[in-house]
């Protein structure tokens, strides 16, 4: 791809951008729910009903199979997020070069937000053992974290790449 500086936004690259947050905002739905959720378990839901919703989650919802993705390469988002690692921010880097320092924190979000989904799933697991309010305000504590940084983490990379995707004709091959 041409550079960066030497292209002007095309329609291509705004259809690009508008995919990208169409992805970024089914993510932000499962936030929401995971909001939801957290003020439930607050309010006293019981134990096996939050394990139950994060379980429904686990199987449909884009946020969760990002987990399986950071963390197992699997299907769906195996697409997202390896396409942005070996295809998506290479692209970025060449034909933007002051990218550079973005896309290497992107990098270490994908460490970050995979820790916090295994917390969220570990906490749910657990909470659906033990009715103690120490599991109830470890999962709404990482609930809350992980919402947090991976919202930090959406509206980052889409401030700072889409001037960058907006300029574009095409996604990298992937």
């Amino acid at each position: 791809m041409p550079k960066y500086d030497a292209l002007a936004p095309n329609p291509q690259g705004e259809a690009l951008v508008k995919e990208l947050k169409w992805v970024h905002d089914m993510i932000r739905g499962d936030l929401a729910t995971l909001g939801t959720l957290a003020g439930k378990i607050r309010d006293g839901l019981a134990p096996f009903d939050a394990a139950a919703t994060v379980r429904g989650l686990a199987t449909n919802g884009p946020l969760w199979q990002m987990r399986s993705n950071c963390l197992r390469h699997c299907q769906f988002v195996e697409s997202h997020h390896m396409g942005e690692t070996h295809h998506w921010f290479p692209e970025l880097r060449r034909s933007n070069p002051a990218l550079g320092p973005v896309i290497d924190k992107l990098d270490a979000d994908h460490v970050v937000i995979a820790d916090h989904l295994e917390e969220v799933e570990a906490a749910a697991k657990a909470l659906g053992h033990l009715k103690t309010a120490k599991e109830r305000s470890r999962l709404i504590n990482a609930i809350e974290s992980l919402s947090r940084d991976l919202l930090a983490h959406l509206a980052f990379e889409e401030e700072q790449v889409n001037p960058t995707l907006r300029t574009w004709t095409r996604w990298p091959h992937m």
